[in-house]
């Protein structure tokens, strides 16, 4: 992740990152309904706190408890969605990427997608 920001130039100290769960399950598998529903309630209150312009969603986890469950990671990634003023582009998950190089393009684009963007609605990353 941070080579990637490197190297289109977004400064990470301006980044926020956050997880769906605040704690990872056993073996690191995908969160249960149940425990990404313990954690919603803070992660919204660290939206509200910090009140992004953009979000990046990272992975099909992060996409269904922030957007909904009928949107799929490979079909919504690379496309802007918002919400309530807040601009969120779904991307790969570094996992993926770790599993499938093929998708490290796509991951590439999408973030340059989020530059873009950023300099186009004048947010400094």
């Amino acid at each position: 992740m941070n080579k990637a920001f490197d190297g289109l130039g977004i400064n990470r100290s301006k980044i926020y990152i956050a997880n769906i769960v605040k704690c990872r399950p056993p073996a690191n598998r995908v969160p249960e309904r149940d425990e990404a529903d313990a954690c919603l309630n803070y992660l919204r209150n660290q939206v509200i706190l910090i009140k992004p312009k953009i979000i990046i969603l990272l992975g099909s986890t992060a996409l269904k408890n922030i957007l909904g469950k009928d949107y799929g990671i490979t079909s919504a990634r690379g496309n802007w969605m918002e919400q309530k003023g807040i601009l969120y582009m779904p991307t790969w998950h570094p996992a993926a990427l770790l599993r499938d190089e093929n998708k490290k393009l796509e991951f590439w684009q999408d973030l340059k997608k989020v530059r873009e963007k950023a300099q186009e609605i004048e947010l400094t990353i």
